[in-house]
């Protein structure tokens, strides 16, 4: 897989062992825009990879250094997910430009990037997560327009849960601590990315008995 580089002086060494892949949307006008911002010292902001509408990826952090695109962020009890990651940028406009769809020359770009990164540091498809997850209230990206179920199909993500498989014994927080979300941002934060991850047709913000059960379902095979 070719890699355009693109090197970022945003990046410091790690502080932990690698244990994740991090997928967000760039959340600008276009895709020079995103580069340019993350390589700008002044930005501190940076992640491992961009990959453009086209297909084309763009390597800006070597992937043993720390690049800055987690910020307060928690996943599984973990804090320093720059530490702990490898960031992935996906140019999309986001919600601030109207949520456009991912093109599939693009997604099939993402997919084989998070498959080399997977195989090369052993990560599973469970630690392939979103921003939002790790973020809840204060990030939506990559988006619930974002096809985690092709991934999932490719092996480099975890489908969504199927309801009604639960054998989760345990109430509501327990569970989404089980499959990592932090509850710091509060319950109704952590349930709209829940939501946004797995149940993107509906998200309300709050727990319904749906998402009750679909939030048991991914706790049971967590």
């Amino acid at each position: 897989m070719t890699h355009i580089q693109s090197p970022s002086p945003n990046f410091n060494d790690r502080k932990t062992a690698l244990q994740y892949i991090v997928l967000h949307y760039t959340g600008m006008e276009n895709g020079p825009v995103a580069l340019e911002r993350m390589c700008d010292p002044a930005s501190q902001v940076s992640a491992h990879y961009m990959v453009e509408e086209d297909g084309r990826i763009y390597q800006l952090v070597d992937e043993d250094k720390r690049a800055w695109h987690a910020g307060v962020s928690c996943w599984q009890g973990e804090r320093d997910i720059n530490s702990a990651s490898i960031g992935i940028e996906i140019v999309n406009g986001g919600h601030d430009f109207g949520l456009p769809d991912f093109p599939a020359v693009q997604i099939e770009a993402v997919i084989g990037l998070v498959k080399s990164v997977m195989e090369r540091h052993g990560i599973a498809a469970k630690d392939v997560i979103g921003h939002s997850d790790i973020a809840p209230g204060r990030k939506q990206d990559p988006g619930e327009k974002f096809p985690w179920d092709d991934l999932a199909e490719a092996g480099c993500a975890l489908p969504a849960p199927v309801q009604g498989l639960t054998g989760f014994d345990g109430g509501v927080e327990q569970a989404l601590s089980k499959v990592g979300y932090s509850l710091e941002p509060g319950l109704d934060a952590v349930v709209e990315a829940f939501q946004r991850r797995y149940r993107p047709e509906g998200i309300l913000g709050r727990l319904d008995a749906q998402t009750r059960d679909l939030i048991f379902a991914c706790a049971s095979r967590s």
